[in-house]
């Protein structure tokens, strides 16, 4: 057994890894555990940094194709969220999610299906962060704060006015040189990916132009300055951070994996493309390397009988007809209800309540290569040549996928800047 401890909180309500060691010897003692999966099982103690998250507070992770002598997939990872984990709770949540999977009809009973297996990228988790994007405004609405408030310590980390000036002074400078070489075009393009609330973009602009209007270099009037995102109501939020520059703004709706889709007539023309806590926001995978073989992590979401049984009552909802109105909000937002307000309601608890399922299976059993393009797995082990032979590792595909779509609106001089959300709290 592998106890790998992933986070470092000293909080009385979290497992210690001495009570994560002394529960599975117990249960390994007992026999609720098999001495062989004792032997090739690794522990993830973790502490999840949103308090809402998929995961139930212990999960296992199964590999498909590899069981025991009872016909049951064999588990290769218990993972625990200590954050969720009540105190005295631990070993019967072990032993719970270590019992040997019951047959497909039994599992029905306790959990109610939304998709099958599939790549996390593909799973629907995606498609409702989409729906809280287009549907921003009936969100807050419905909870009373806007977006930020929802992030760690409650707002963006983008707003910083020292960063911000550096930005803008590193600009300024390259301007200033493309002007002495007779290269600076007569339009300035920048293009802002992901604006928020338009915080960010209203403050450079500020500093841009009392920059430019110091040092009397004219370069405002042939700023050019693109919001791209393809949140609607996020756009026109946007607005009035940027009020005082509306005639240097323009307000585009695109998709940051595609950005060239929508500013092919830019191509090598934009000179600062600067990204804001969007990557993170992008779909990406999970790989998992185990005795030197690459697994694919799959999800299957799912709501747990209950949960589904309670909001359906909730909201006015048949059980049977849970899944079905699901994919109907999924298409068409909280109209999927005659009763709009009820239809809120409909979202933020199967939103809530939704859970993912996880299993790994071997890339060489997968029909298609889920590589995004130009990455293989000869690539990917020339990569991990010198990491260890077990480890578990995000592939943020849809932030690969969104770069190399955005490298070719760069002029040649430009640059592109990535800031990505990290909380330590």
């Amino acid at each position: 057994m592998i106890l790998h401890v992933n986070h470092t909180r000293r909080d009385s309500a979290v497992p210690t890894t001495s009570e994560v060691v002394e529960t599975l010897l117990g249960l390994l003692e007992e026999g609720s555990i098999e001495p062989a999966q004792y032997a090739r099982m690794q522990i993830h103690l973790d502490w999840i940094q949103y308090r809402h998250n998929f995961r139930e507070p212990v999960s296992v992770t199964r590999a498909p194709g590899r069981c025991d002598d009872n016909d049951n997939q064999v588990p290769l990872e218990l993972r625990i969220d200590g954050r969720q984990v009540a105190p005295g709770s631990l070993r019967a949540l072990v032993r719970g999610a270590l019992t040997p999977m019951a047959p497909e009809r039994a599992q029905r009973q306790e959990r109610v299906y939304l998709e099958d297996f599939c790549s996390f990228r593909r799973s629907l988790t995606w498609q409702f962060n989409r729906l809280y994007w287009t549907r921003l405004k009936d969100w807050e609405q419905a909870t009373g704060r806007d977006y930020e408030k929802a992030l760690p310590g409650g707002q963006s980390d983008a707003h910083h006015p020292q960063a911000i000036a550096d930005t803008v002074g590193d600009f300024w400078t390259l301007l200033k040189d493309l002007q002495s070489r007779n290269q600076l075009p007569e339009e300035i393009f920048v293009l802002e990916m992901g604006v928020g609330t338009g915080t960010r973009a209203g403050m450079w602009l500020d500093r841009f132009l009392a920059l430019d209007q110091q040092r009397e270099t004219k370069f405002y009037p042939r700023l050019r300055f693109l919001l791209g995102d393809y949140s609607l109501a996020t756009l026109e939020r946007s607005r009035a951070a940027v009020g005082n520059h509306l005639d240097q703004c323009s307000f585009i709706a695109l998709d940051a994996l595609d950005p060239i889709r929508t500013l092919s007539f830019l191509r090598h023309k934009i000179l600062h493309v600067h990204s804001s806590n969007m990557y993170d926001n992008l779909p990406d995978e999970e790989i998992e390397r185990r005795d030197g073989r690459i697994y694919w992590v799959q999800v299957r979401a799912y709501l747990p009988a209950a949960e589904a049984a309670r909001i359906g009552e909730a909201c006015e909802v048949p059980d049977s007809q849970v899944p079905k109105t699901i994919t109907r909000l999924l298409d068409v937002g909280p109209e999927c209800l005659p009763d709009h307000s009820r239809g809120v309601q409909f979202w933020q608890e199967i939103w809530g309540a939704m859970r993912l399922e996880e299993r790994v299976v071997s890339v060489e059993d997968l029909p298609d290569s889920p590589f995004p393009a130009a990455l293989n797995p000869t690539q990917l082990e020339d990569i991990l040549r010198e990491a260890p032979s077990d480890l578990r590792f995000q592939l943020s595909s849809g932030a690969l996928e969104s770069f190399r779509n955005t490298l070719p609106l760069l002029h040649p001089r430009g640059y592109l800047r990535c800031r990505i959300f990290l909380s330590l709290t």
